[in-house]
């Protein structure tokens, strides 16, 4: 069977899937003394999620985090398929896959841990940020050269939407 190549794909990509800690965020999580836990996430992946869902991509994010912050952000962004706190990330992606009628060759999915293993290995463009946990990057049909939370979103949504012929055109001037 040919070797898949991670280019020939993203022009069939509807679907992108994210973790948040070490994906969207770098994985540092700050604590307050009341409970409260800080995440930072990167603008330039703010503008790409925002954009990607302009332009007819489905962004749906997967964590086993939990933060409103976090979920608040991506509502702004327009993200609206979010579910945190979750312990078996597959069973989840499965599910919204078959609500939806989207092929796993039409699925990115972007992880940095072994809770994203499963889900990695299930979709055609498994990818990870340049700092994914050593167990991720050699199952990833694609390495992102950026961390978590430093931009590893943009990298991939940027080159879906080029792929697609989405990236720079009138839409892509305004937020």
């Amino acid at each position: 069977m040919p070797e898949k190549n991670f280019k020939t794909l993203l022009p069939h990509i509807k679907l992108m899937v994210f973790d948040v800690d070490g994906v969207l965020s770098d994985g540092s999580i700050h604590c307050f003394n009341d409970g409260e836990q800080l995440r930072v996430l990167n603008i330039k992946d703010g503008y790409a999620l925002q954009l990607a869902i302009k332009k007819g991509i489905r962004i749906l994010i997967i964590s086993g985090g939990k933060s409103e912050a976090v979920v608040k952000r991506l509502n702004l962004l327009g993200v609206t398929e979010i579910f945190m706190g979750v312990h078996h990330k597959l069973p989840i992606l499965q599910e919204f896959l078959i609500e939806h009628k989207i092929s796993l060759e039409e699925t990115l999915y972007m992880g940095d841990d072994i809770p994203d293993m499963e889900c990695l290995k299930h979709v055609a463009a498994s990818t990870c940020p340049a700092d994914a946990a050593n167990d991720i990057k050699p199952i990833c049909l694609y390495v992102s050269q950026l961390g978590g939370g430093k931009g590893c979103v943009r990298d991939v949504i940027e080159q879906v939407l080029k792929a697609q012929h989405k990236w720079l055109d009138a839409d892509a001037h305004t937020w």
